[in-house]
Parts: structure tokens; C-alpha cells; sequence
């Protein structure tokens, strides 16, 4: 089980966002905070490696976070984790830990979850609520290489079908796309 302070946390948040309409979903108000830190915030406490946002065009700025801007992002996700990963191999971390800035409601408890079904440098473990592995995701060193090298906007989605599941609840889990989804989920 790799421990926080050999892991590097990376935040994706460079997407386009082309669901949510025109604005920068990543500043929008939920609850009082931008949606696109609530999730470094529930992990602030972690005494991770490194913290790397990869980011696009958003306007949000991610404080204790080592900033790598995806000039491309049309290019798909897989572009954001290569950038992500070759940022924190310069850390020398065991692992990567994957989270996605859209997903305001994972947990530090999930994350712990996530890092204590991790073993050695081959791990893979992904976060899932009944359905497909996702996000977060935890890979071992053995894997940078092919997350470098994926593309398109499938990201890491080939190598999770290989992944140990952590269940968390499902709201836990939610990623808000679209204007709809940030409604539903104010105040909740």
C-alpha cells in the first residue's frame, strides 16, 4: 500500500466542457466554493508527493498545486494525464493518483480506500458505485509509460478494466457535465 507522501496526487481539469455551455464550469458556484475545488479541498490534508493540476482554459487557480498548462485540449484527456504523469515523474513517486476536478463529492476516506488497495508498482485501483471502474484511479509506477502514451479521450479507461474496485456511494462518485447536473446537486 503505497502511503500519500509516495504518491502524486494529479487533478484533471484542463476538459473542454463542451456539455456545460460557454462558461468555465470550473468557477461556477456550488455550495459557496468553484465546483473545480472541492475536490482539492476534501484532499488537502493528504501529505501527497506533489499536487499537479493540469489545466486548460479555466480561470480557477488551484493553491498548493504545481500548475501544467494542456495547450491542446481538444486533444482528449489522455493528453492531460500524459502531461500529468510526466510532471510528477520528476517527483519520483510509487504511484498516481488520478481525480478529475469535476467531481466535487470524493471523499479523503474514498482516496484512503483507494491508496490501501494499492500493492507494489504494478497497481491498478479505480473508484466505482455498481458501474464501470472510474475515477479516481490509483496506477503503480509500472504504468507510466502506456499512461504517456494513450490518446485520445479515453484517458486511462483501457488499463481500468484491469483495476481493483473500491465501491464509494454513488454520489460520491458524480461528475457535473452539464448545467442540469450542477443544479441538481446545490444544497444536497
Amino acid at each position: 500500500m503505497p502511503t500519500p507522501d509516495r504518491v502524486a496526487l494529479i487533478l484533471l481539469a484542463a476538459g473542454l466542457s463542451r456539455r456545460f455551455g460557454d462558461s468555465d464550469k470550473l468557477i461556477v458556484d456550488l455550495n459557496g466554493v468553484p465546483l473545480g475545488l472541492h475536490a482539492a479541498n476534501a484532499l488537502s490534508a493528504l501529505p501527497f508527493a506533489a499536487r499537479i493540476a493540469v489545466m486548460g482554459k479555466t480561470a480557477l487557480a488551484f493553491q498548493g498545486f504545481e500548475t501544467v498548462h494542456n495547450d491542446t485540449p481538444e486533444a482528449g484527456m489522455s493528453r492531460s494525464l500524459a502531461l500529468g504523469v510526466a510532471a510528477a515523474r520528476i517527483h519520483r513517486p510509487q504511484a498516481v493518483l488520478v481525480v478529475l476536478a469535476d467531481m466535487p463529492f470524493v471523499s479523503e476516506a474514498h482516496v484512503r480506500a483507494l491508496l490501501a488497495a494499492g500493492e507494489g508498482a504494478g497497481a491498478i485501483v479505480a473508484s466505482g458505485a455498481g458501474g464501470a471502474p472510474m475515477p479516481p484511479a490509483l496506477f503503480g509506477a509500472d504504468h507510466f509509460d502506456t499512461l504517456e502514451s494513450q490518446s485520445g479521450d479515453k484517458g486511462a479507461r483501457q488499463l481500468l478494466h484491469a483495476a481493483t474496485i473500491v465501491t464509494a456511494p454513488p454520489h460520491e462518485l458524480t461528475d457535473i457535465d452539464t448545467p442540469q447536473a450542477l443544479a441538481r446537486h446545490r444544497d444536497a
